[in-house]
């Protein structure tokens, strides 16, 4: 959807201004094989029934669920630390991060 694909914008915006290597992308449920593998996945809040069915289709994929406010101004900052934090768990040496899915 639309709110998905500009918060992942903001995210490539916010991660261009702050010199962060990092890919975000919006990516349908039905889309989520075709853009596997990935480093990370952020869930839409929408989707939270689903989360754990999500990280098992994606192999397992280091994930989180974005706060409710995450479409909001402010959603892409929080976004953005999430999957940097979900990056360095990975310990990812070229981070790049599924944002998505993130609509039905």
């Amino acid at each position: 959807g639309a709110s998905s694909t500009f918060l992942a914008s903001r995210i490539r915006a916010l991660a261009k201004a702050g010199a962060v290597d990092l890919t975000a992308i919006a990516v349908s449920e039905q889309e989520l094989e075709a853009h596997l593998p990935a480093d990370a996945m952020l869930v839409g809040p929408h989707l939270a029934d689903r989360f754990d069915s999500l990280v098992t289709r994606a192999g397992g994929l280091p994930a989180a669920l974005l706060a409710a406010d995450a479409f909001g101004p402010a959603g892409a900052a929080s976004a953005l630390e999430l999957a940097q934090q979900l990056l360095r768990t990975t310990g990812s040496a070229t981070p790049s991060t599924t944002e998505g899915p993130t609509h039905g």
